[in-house]
């Protein structure tokens, strides 16, 4: 797309306050003053600029009013990728975040960071957050890098904060083009290298290489670290299809492209149909032709009788038959006689399974070349976020790589092992505090609630008093009632003794009617 087109969309946009999305790719003959004209169009109606190594992409726009922030941060961004500063900024104008997962609210972010703890707070990584979410971001070499007739050496630095329970630290290298926007765990990758863990099931390093459209991954295990420091994966391959994978500069595992990976086929086949000749001599040792057995060797007994058995007293032979004694192992008896072994003259070793060749095998001298590598990407998946990718590097010798690796992450081990140790000591003095707290407000919560229960005990019981206590009153004032009308229906109001006493009980004295 030329500068001159964007104007007509530019004047329509900024006239009515419009909100726009779009996507233009500056092309390599898209530069100077006609780069400058468009992006000026561009931010006129509030698009955003990301230059990534000659290309930019302009994304969904704001209003008017924002158009300063942006020029300001468009301008920013360029100044440190022209004068390369190592600022916050200045990562972010080599990495490109991915869209992944964005609409759906899952794509995570990257945050410039030396973590909680560190050797050095200088040195800086890019680490995942938050939890749950998926994680896209990639890095456009200055220029693409072939290894063919050479080394291919890609390490990195990893360390997992969050102790991590399920999610991967491995990362990607990719060739040909790639949409670093839409860069996710569906984009081709030339080679896939480092730590996945979850569970306790799975704790190793991937290495998975692309063949002629087709992953494959080691068929080795290969185990990483699962502690919360920094380590160094490195993975080496060498124009003679062998490899090497190092952690923290120390061998892990080595090979041949051709016997580690499934990529062609064997070159060698076991031959089923063989058999083992008929004269093969397998036996290693014979006996000995010219040994003779003694004379009195099968006449020593196996047990003989035990000096210290006795007869005991009350033994009545006419009852208990004649005694005899115990026996024991002979100490002289040496078992069946075979003659001595010697070694067989005539040995041709234990028989085996020819190997032949595999009639399918085809070699490919160049099974150790990739297309050649244009990107590095780091693309996960992780429940706990907290992963510090750090101190990258591609390159074809192997022994500057073990260099570089000494000279960030590992010289700095003892210092971030320290820096670990303090911020564990203050994580279990916090959570000590924290479960104190929990444990005061939990009393504290007791506490009330006995009260509470106290209070509703003691109402309660004061209620059920008053209620027995009316009840009481209830009934005793019934039985007054009954007394009365009793005592009333047997009174003889014609009786005019003086005998009160007896007109209460007429059966006393009384004549019945």
């Amino acid at each position: 797309m030329s500068a001159p087109a964007l104007l007509p969309l530019a004047l329509a946009l900024a006239l009515f306050s419009a909100r726009a999305a779009c996507e233009v790719i500056f092309e390599e003959r898209f530069e100077g003053e006609s780069r400058r004209i468009g992006l000026r169009f561009a931010l006129i109606v509030e698009m955003f600029c990301h230059p990534n190594a000659g290309c930019g992409f302009l994304r969904t726009c704001a209003r008017c009013c924002d158009v300063m922030d942006l020029w300001f941060s468009f301008v920013n961004k360029h100044w440190v990728k022209k004068h390369g500063q190592a600022s916050l900024d200045g990562w972010e104008s080599r990495w490109v975040r991915s869209d992944w997962k964005r609409s759906e609210g899952l794509a995570g972010n990257w945050i410039h960071t030396a973590g909680k703890w560190y050797g050095d707070d200088a040195d800086k990584g890019i680490q995942t957050s938050p939890d749950a979410r998926f994680f896209a971001i990639s890095t456009k070499f200055p220029q693409e890098f072939s290894n063919k007739g050479r080394t291919l050496v890609l390490q990195y630095s990893v360390k997992h904060e969050q102790k991590i329970e399920c999610g991967g630290g491995y990362v990607k290298l990719m060739s040909g083009y790639v949409n670093q926007r839409k860069f996710s765990g569906d984009t081709p990758y030339s080679i896939m290298f480092g730590p996945d863990i979850c569970g306790t099931q799975t704790k190793k390093l991937h290495a998975i290489i692309q063949y002629k459209g087709q992953n494959y991954p080691i068929k080795k295990t290969v185990a990483c670290e699962t502690d919360q420091l920094t380590h160094v994966y490195t993975f080496i391959i060498r124009p003679d299809a062998s490899y090497s994978i190092l952690v923290d500069n120390r061998e892990r595992e080595s090979g041949s492209l051709y016997n580690d990976w499934e990529i062609l086929p064997p070159r060698k086949l076991k031959d089923n149909k063989a058999k083992k000749p008929e004269d093969w001599d397998d036996r290693e040792y014979i006996p000995d032709p010219d040994d003779k057995k003694p004379e009195d060797w099968d006449s020593i007994p196996s047990e003989i009788p035990d000096p210290k058995s006795k007869k005991p007293d009350d033994w009545d032979e006419e009852d208990d038959g004649e005694w005899y004694p115990s026996t024991i192992p002979n100490p002289k008896y040496k078992g069946p006689w075979k003659p001595k072994k010697i070694k067989n003259p005539a040995y041709k070793g234990k028989w085996k399974i020819p190997w032949v060749d595999n009639p399918e095998f085809e070699d490919d001298p160049d099974l150790y070349v990739f297309a050649p590598l244009q990107y590095f990407g780091i693309e996960l998946w992780q429940v706990k976020a907290g992963s510090l990718f750090d101190n990258i590097l591609i390159t074809d010798d192997p022994d500057y790589a073990k260099q570089v690796a000494e000279e960030t992450t590992l010289k700095n081990k003892d210092a971030e092992l320290e820096s670990f140790e303090e911020a564990e000591k203050k994580r279990e003095a916090d959570e000590e505090r924290e479960a104190q707290a929990a444990r005061e407000e939990g009393e504290r919560r007791r506490r009330s609630r006995d009260r509470r229960r106290d209070s509703h005990s003691k109402l309660r019981s004061r209620d059920r008093a008053r209620d027995y206590d009316r009840r009481a009153r209830s009934k005793s004032a019934r039985l007054r009632e009954d007394m009365k009308s009793k005592y009333s229906r047997g009174y003889d109001d014609e009786d005019d003794d003086d005998d009160d006493d007896d007109d209460y009980y007429p059966d006393h004295g009384h004549d019945e009617l």
